[in-house]
C-alpha cells in the first residue's frame, strides 16, 4: 500500500540573477513498511529532498502526498498537528534538549499531544526497552555517548508510532560499533514493527540495510536499486557499483 507519494517536485534557490536547482523534476513513491535509503554526493539535492518531505522547506513545484494527503498545501495549525502526530525526525546532531532527561526527552512529544500520563509511562518503556535504554532513562544528555544519545533521539522519533520516521545522517556522528547498533534497530523496527523508514545517507554501509536505495545526482534520480532477497553483503556491492558510476571519491562524495 502506498503511503508517500513525491510528485514532479522542483525546488528552486535564489532569485532570477542566481537561480539554482535544487531538485528538478522528481517523482518516486514509498510503501508502506519500506525502508528507503537516499544517497547522493554533497549537494546533490538529497537534504533537500528530505527537507521538503519533512515540511522544514517548502516546494517550489509539485506536491507530496502521504496517506493521500497533499502536504505541501498544510499550513498553521494544521502543518504543526501534520508534523507531530504523522512524522518522526532523526538528525545527525540529535538535538536533545539538555535541561530534561532521556525519558524526559522521549516524552516530551506525547506530552505535547496531551497522553494521559500511564500512557506516556507505558509507550516511553516499551520503546527504551526495544532501543536498549532503559538504564539511561534518568540521565541527561551531558552525561550519555554519542551511540546513547542517537538512541535516546530515535527512541523520540518512534515513540509515538509515527506513519513515516526520517532520517538525515542518523550515523554521522557516531563510531562503527554504535552505528551498526543504530541501524539493526532500524532494521528490527521495519521487519517486526512494520516501521516505514526513509534515510538520507552518504554510507553505503548504512544504505545496505534499507530495502531500496534511491540515487540522486544533481537534483534529479539518478538510478535506484532494490535489495529484494539478496543478502546485505550482495547489496552492499550493488550499491558500491552504482556509487561508482556516480563518479567521485566514495569516502568523501558519498
Amino acid at each position: 500500500m502506498e503511503l508517500l507519494r513525491v510528485q514532479q517536485v522542483e525546488k528552486y534557490y535564489g532569485n532570477k540573477s542566481s537561480l539554482t536547482k535544487a531538485l528538478n523534476d522528481i517523482s518516486f513513491s514509498v510503501e508502506k513498511g519500506e525502508f528507503v535509503a537516499i544517497m547522493g554526493a554533497s549537494g546533490s539535492g538529497k537534504t533537500t529532498l528530505l527537507n521538503c518531505i519533512s515540511t522544514i522547506d517548502r516546494v517550489t513545484a509539485g506536491h507530496i502526498y502521504l496517506e493521500n494527503q497533499d502536504i505541501t498545501e498544510l499550513k498553521g495549525k494544521k502543518l504543526n498537528s501534520f508534523r507531530r502526530e504523522k512524522l518522526g525526525f532523526i538528525f545527525q546532531d540529535f538535538n536533545l534538549l539538555d535541561t530534561l532527561t532521556s525519558y524526559e526527552n522521549i516524552a516530551l512529544s506525547l506530552t505535547i499531544q496531551k497522553w494521559p500520563v500511564s500512557d506516556i509511562e507505558k509507550a516511553v518503556r516499551i520503546v527504551a526497552q526495544q532501543l536498549g535504554i532503559e538504564e539511561i532513562l534518568d540521565k541527561y544528555p551531558y552525561q550519555l555517548s554519542g551511540g546513547q544519545k542517537q538512541r535516546v533521539a530515535s527512541a523520540r522519533a518512534i515513540v509515538a508510532n509515527p506513519k513515516l520516521i526520517l532520517a538525515d545522517e542518523p550515523t554521522g556522528a557516531l563510531d562503527s560499533k554504535s552505528s551498526g547498533m543504530l541501524l539493526e534497530r532500524f532494521n528490527f523496527l521495519n521487519k517486526e514493527y512494520n516501521a516505514t523508514i526513509m534515510m538520507v545517507t552518504h554510507d553505503s554501509f548504512a544504505a545496505s540495510y534499507a530495502s531500496r536505495v534511491i540515487f540522486i545526482k544533481d537534483g534529479k534520480i539518478f538510478n535506484e536499486i532494490s535489495r529484494g532477497n539478496a543478502k546485505r553483503k550482495e547489496f552492499f556491492d550493488r550499491i558500491m557499483d552504482v556509487v561508482t558510476l556516480l563518479g567521485g571519491e566514495v569516502n568523501d562524495a558519498l
